[in-house]
């Protein structure tokens, strides 16, 4: 590549000073294979469904909530699965049936039974 055919770096391309202006970015979107926009929700792990799963949060695809629990389950294997059956779902602090629809940063909260007095 000859010197003068170079990318230009980020400075080159900013504004004089290489203060770059603040630009809007759209809210998470993603695209399934087929073209079509898949949600993306927040998911809120509790108790033992945290320990199976090895983390209180994460972000998961899915347009409804059986579609998130399902990515979910392909995360975190078979004991998170498991785990799923004795537990119940939310979404938005409502309880959820697993074809509630999920928009972009729902939060879907998996709770599980509570025990001790």
């Amino acid at each position: 590549m000859a010197a003068d055919a170079r990318p230009a770096s980020a400075a080159q391309l900013g504004p004089p000073g290489g203060v770059l202006p603040t630009v809007a970015v759209p809210a998470r979107r993603r695209l399934s294979a087929d073209g079509y926009h898949v949600g993306v929700a927040n998911l809120r792990l509790f108790a033992s469904a945290r320990e199976a799963a090895g983390t209180g949060r994460d972000v998961v695809p899915g347009t409804t909530v059986r579609e998130v629990l399902e990515a979910a389950c392909g995360r975190y294997g078979h004991d998170f699965a498991g785990l799923l059956e004795v537990c119940q779902v939310w979404c938005n602090g409502e309880p959820a049936a697993p074809n509630t629809p999920v928009r972009d940063d729902d939060e879907i909260a998996v709770l599980p039974p509570v025990s001790g007095g």
